[in-house]
Parts: structure tokens; C-alpha cells; sequence
């Protein structure tokens, strides 16, 4: 199973980026992304995740309405879109994959309930 993470970079405050999780060695369908992000001396949080389906979306309250995750029709790339960021959005931002039931319905907000996990990608913003 592998995860390919991407889109990071360094923006102002106030701008917009979009990675990219790419997903393979997993039956499509199958399972939940969830993207978390971890900045230095903290511990990796929830961002934001997607079922399978593509239907149930979750965010942590500080992204709500700022952050967009999505998944493609073949559902092997999941996106996630950041608009008005801002400097305490800066971390390695990392996506993982869980297939367990029932979470590839409803995605845990827990890092440690993800068992695949891509390579980070940083984001940093300037204020």
C-alpha cells in the first residue's frame, strides 16, 4: 500500500493550496482518507477526512468552512482545498488510509486508527 502525499509549498497568509493524496495497493472503494498535520514539538492532529463514498466529510472546528476535501470519481485521489490560510496552519501535512469498518463509512479522527500513511508534505505561512 502506498500513499503519495503533494501540493505543499510556502504561501502568504491569507492564500490557497490543494494536495493531493494518491492512493494505491488498496481496492478503490474500500476505504476512508483522512489528511492530519503535525507541526514541530506537537502531536499529529485531525484535519479533515472523507469516506469511501466520497459523501461524509469531516473537519476539525479551526478548518471548517476554510478547508475542502474531496475524492475523485474513481476515488483513488483524494484532495483536500485550503483557502484563507493562515500561519497557525503551517505543519507536514500527512494523509492516511483506514479500511476498517465502520470507519471507511464514518473516518476516525485519530491518527493512531490509520494504519497506511503517505509521506509528509509541508506547508508553511507567512504572516
Amino acid at each position: 500500500v502506498q500513499l503519495q502525499a503533494s501540493g505543499g509549498g510556502l504561501v502568504q497568509a491569507g492564500g490557497s493550496l490543494r494536495l493531493s493524496c494518491a492512493v494505491s495497493g488498496l481496492t478503490a472503494r474500500s476505504y476512508a482518507v483522512g489528511w492530519f498535520r503535525q507541526a514541530p514539538g506537537k502531536e499529529r492532529e485531525f484535519v479533515a477526512a472523507i469516506g469511501w463514498s466520497g459523501v461524509g466529510k469531516y473537519y476539525e472546528d479551526s478548518v471548517e468552512g476554510r478547508f475542502t476535501v474531496s475524492r475523485d470519481k474513481a476515488k483513488i485521489i483524494v484532495d483536500l482545498g485550503m483557502n484563507g490560510l493562515k500561519a497557525e496552519d503551517t505543519a507536514d501535512y500527512y494523509c492516511g488510509a483506514d479500511r476498517r469498518h465502520p470507519a471507511v463509512f464514518i473516518p476516525s479522527r485519530s491518527a493512531s486508527d490509520y494504519p497506511y500513511w503517505g509521506q509528509g508534505t509541508q506547508i508553511t505561512v507567512s504572516s
